[in-house]
């Protein structure tokens, strides 16, 4: 197993964390976890691969992320209750996926010849739109979408900071280690400090 299928498969492991988990705080059944867990496992990816006309989508040539999948959400299923608080849990294993899933998208991206602004893009949905799925299904308000988060954010600067690098004639290897420490520094500092963006507070119209 090479070392970027080694980071995929992280990826899609600990992203199936977060949604199985998600699924206990909604007391699903066990094809509930596996659901949640799948989905968000797999979602960015599939939504980069579509839209980059690869073939076959990644999980359908190696149903093998499809079982990493579902072996997390079932280790989830049987030890949830082990875990005090499950919204941070869910929260730090989501910054920890997000940051490794954008330097799978953005690996791939280039790998596949794309500019630099496709590779942005497609870092940005490869790590967010797993757990966009996953929120919007269990009702929960997306992280992506919380007010003021640095999220988005984070995946754009790591991916734009690897994309410099590439420019500045560093390997692919070390352009994906910046895109996903950066993205993960971001994350965290949101997470642990409060970092946020300033958000849209309506003014009073002027008389």
């Amino acid at each position: 197993m090479t070392g970027f299928a080694l980071l995929d498969l992280t990826s899609v492991f600990v992203f199936a964390l977060t949604g199985a988990l998600v699924a206990s705080r909604a007391q699903l059944d066990i094809v509930g976890f596996v659901f949640l867990g799948v989905l968000t496992a797999v979602g960015g990816g599939t939504v980069r691969d579509l839209l980059l006309n690869r073939d076959p989508v990644f999980w359908i040539g190696s149903p093998s992320y499809l079982a990493v999948a579902m072996a997390a959400a079932v280790l989830v299923y049987l030890t949830a209750h082990l875990v005090d608080s499950r919204k941070t849990w869910i929260v730090w294993l989501d910054a920890i996926a997000l940051s490794v899933a954008v330097a799978v998208g953005f690996g791939t991206t280039q790998t596949l010849g794309y500019s630099a602004p496709i590779i942005v893009v497609m870092s940005i949905v490869t790590g967010t739109l797993g757990g966009l799925m996953r929120d919007v299904v269990a009702n929960e308000v997306p992280l992506v979408l919380s007010q003021g988060e640095i999220y988005a954010t984070a995946c754009f600067s790591g991916a734009l900071a690897g994309v410099v690098l590439l420019w500045m004639g560093a390997p692919l290897s070390i352009g994906m280690s910046a895109a996903a420490v950066l993205t993960f520094v971001l994350r965290a500092g949101s997470i642990a400090f409060g970092w946020k963006l300033p958000v849209y507070k309506a003014r009073p119209p002027k008389v």
